[in-house]
C-alpha cells in the first residue's frame, strides 16, 4: 500500500511540475507578445524616413563595403580599384604572374580578355586542365611553349608590384567564378604585330587593346 502510494504522489508532482512549466511558457509567450505589440506601434508612428535613416549603413562602413561583382559593371578600373589586396592559392598566382607578364600593360578589358582564354583553355578538354598547366605548357626547350614569357630564358620576376596587384584583382575574379562574356570563349591571341599561321584558320572575336582574340574551331592545340 505504502509503494502505491508513494507512486501516485510522484505521478502527481511531475504533473504539477509539467503544469507549471506549461504556465511559465504561457506567461513568457504572453509578455513576449505584450512587447512586440508596443514595439510594432511605436514604429508605426515614426516617418518612413526616419525609418530609413535609423536603419542605413553608417558612412564609414559604406566607405568599406566591397561592391557586389555585377556582370560587366567590373570589369572596369573603377571596380578594381575598390578591391582589397588580392591573394590566392597556387592557380590564382599562376593566372595573375601570366598577366603580369602577358597583359599588365592593356586595358582592363584588355586583361580581364587574356585571363578568358587561359581560363578557357583549361576548360577546352584540348589543353591541361589546371591555370598552372596551361600557362606553362610546353616542351621546356627555349621557345617552345605556349607563352613566352616562360620558356625565353629572361628572368620572370615581378619588378611593378603595382601592376601586379592590379592584374592580381582581376586573377581573383575569375577565379572565384565571374562570368567571361567578353572573347566568346576564345583560346588563342596575338599582338597586333605578328601575323601567326593559325590566325587564317581562326574565326576572330573580339579585340581589345594590341591582342586580337580568336576561339579554336578544331582541337588541335596550335598556337
Amino acid at each position: 500500500m505504502t509503494r502505491i502510494i508513494r507512486t501516485t504522489l510522484a505521478a502527481a508532482v511531475a504533473a504539477l511540475t509539467l503544469s507549471s512549466a506549461a504556465m511559465a511558457d504561457d506567461v513568457m509567450a504572453a509578455r513576449l507578445g505584450a512587447l512586440l505589440g508596443q514595439e510594432r506601434q511605436a514604429l508605426s508612428i515614426v516617418p518612413d524616413t526616419r525609418l530609413s535613416a535609423l536603419t542605413a549603413l553608417p558612412e564609414s562602413a559604406r566607405r568599406n563595403a566591397t561592391p557586389t561583382p555585377d556582370g560587366d559593371a567590373v570589369v572596369t578600373e573603377a571596380y578594381i580599384s575598390t578591391m582589397s589586396a588580392p591573394s590566392g592559392g597556387s592557380e590564382w598566382s599562376c593566372l595573375a604572374d601570366a598577366l603580369y607578364h602577358e597583359a599588365r600593360g592593356e586595358s582592363i578589358q584588355g586583361v580581364f580578355a587574356v585571363a578568358e582564354v587561359i581560363l578557357n583553355r583549361v576548360d577546352s578538354g584540348a589543353y591541361p586542365n589546371t591555370v598552372c598547366g596551361v600557362v606553362h605548357q610546353g616542351t621546356g626547350r627555349k621557345y617552345a611553349c605556349q607563352f613566352t614569357w616562360t620558356c625565353d630564358g629572361k628572368s620572370d620576376a615581378i619588378s611593378n608590384a603595382a601592376a601586379y596587384n592590379r592584374v592580381g584583382k582581376v586573377a581573383k575574379l575569375l577565379i572565384d567564378g565571374l562570368p567571361r562574356r567578353l572573347t566568346q570563349g576564345a583560346t588563342h591571341y596575338h599582338t597586333k604585330a605578328v601575323n601567326p599561321s593559325w590566325a587564317q584558320r581562326f574565326p576572330r572575336v573580339a579585340t581589345f587593346g594590341a591582342h586580337h582574340f580568336y576561339r579554336q574551331p578544331t582541337r588541335s592545340a596550335s598556337n
